[in-house]
């Protein structure tokens, strides 16, 4: 079992696999058995997917483990891009699912961690747009989408100190960078490449966002 922490509460998630997902093989009795003693947290991100290679879809030990340790950052990184923990929690899932299925096909060229976060960054943008789209409809359909969205407030511009509070004043591609820098940190030679981003580019869209917040809140008092 699984557990997506956030601040006030959690959120348990079981990955049930899906063996009619699973290839059949022709004699189950050539398979491997792995050896199963053997402690997950003394291992390294890398041991752990070598592991995941051997043992899943039977055992999940290994992707469990991989996924407790980065459970609470990628909450902490789609809840600051996507502003609300329901849409979170909504992402988390999918990226546990998405890396639950792809693991045995990750062949190590990056980081786990990076892979991990372009699965995010991807699943994110995903998420992003299809609530975008929601928004336009409504107001096509002059509904009022305050109520519905009551439980999902983003960040108030007007609360004073933290991240979260310089978030919503930046562009969709400036903010993932700045979630990435500072909540996952990770290097900016990660986050070009999970942004499909040149690394110089990368770095002045980053300089750029940070002079713009600095500006723009250099000279607001203090609430």
């Amino acid at each position: 079992m699984l557990v997506v922490c956030r601040p006030e509460k959690c959120l348990l998630v079981r990955a049930f696999v899906d063996v009619n997902l699973i290839p059949a093989r022709p004699d189950l009795t050539t398979v491997p058995q792995p050896p199963m003693r053997y402690d997950p947290r003394a291992l390294s991100d890398e041991a752990l997917v070598a592991r995941s290679h051997e043992e899943l879809f039977h055992v999940t030990r290994a992707y469990e483990e991989l996924m407790r340790r980065y459970q609470r950052t990628l909450f902490n990184v789609c809840a600051r891009y996507l502003g609300n923990d329901r849409d979170a929690d909504d992402v988390c899932q999918e990226v546990m699912l998405k890396v639950l299925y792809g693991l045995k096909n990750f062949e190590g060229k990056s980081k786990f961690k990076t892979w991990l976060y372009s699965i995010t960054y991807n699943e994110c943008i995903t998420q992003y747009r299809k609530e975008r789209r929601k928004r336009r409809l409504m107001d096509a359909l002059s509904l009022d989408p305050v109520e519905e969205a009551s439980e999902d407030k983003a960040p108030k511009p007007d609360e004073r100190g933290g991240l979260d509070r310089w978030l919503v004043h930046v562009n969709p591609i400036d903010r993932e960078i700045l979630v990435l820098r500072f909540v996952a940190e990770l290097e900016f030679q990660e986050i070009a490449d999970i942004m499909h981003m040149g690394l110089s580019a990368t770095k002045m869209r980053y300089k750029r966002a940070l002079d713009k917040l600095r500006d723009k809140f250099a000279d607001m008092p203090e609430t």
